[in-house]
């Protein structure tokens, strides 16, 4: 098989499959409205075919055969919403699995963890 052939198929898959996701594509462009900022949040899925074969010639001369494909799947899932110091998830859908809700609980998990260890330290800078 013809190794610049098949490297050519695969370069040429990879590239136009890079340009069509990147990190911008999973994670976009800050949305400011009103001192509240949105952050979209989407979920990629892809999928990559490549394959290439060599075929006898009857002149000795090397024939090539080869093609690739690529598809992908952009959903939006959320909006992170920021709002001052609070931070909260805001699903797109209600179809959520039990690891998008898990997900979804950690910015407000976090804020009430936030909240434990700051009534701590307030409690003894009071009684001094």
């Amino acid at each position: 098989m013809s190794e610049n052939s098949i490297k050519t198929v695969m370069d040429t898959t990879m590239d136009k499959l890079r340009a069509m996701v990147d990190a911008n594509t999973i994670i976009g462009e800050p949305i400011v409205v009103d001192k509240v900022t949105l952050i979209p949040v989407s979920r990629i899925s892809f999928g990559l075919a490549t394959g290439g074969s060599d075929f006898p010639s009857k002149n000795g001369q090397e024939l090539f055969g080869g093609g690739g494909g690529a598809g992908v799947t952009v959903q939006p899932i959320a909006f992170i919403c920021v709002n001052g110091e609070s931070v909260h998830m805001l699903p797109v859908y209600n179809e959520l699995t039990t690891a998008d809700k898990a997900i979804n609980m950690i910015p407000e998990f976090v804020d009430k963890i936030k909240g434990v260890f700051e009534k701590k330290t307030e409690i003894p800078l009071e009684n001094k």
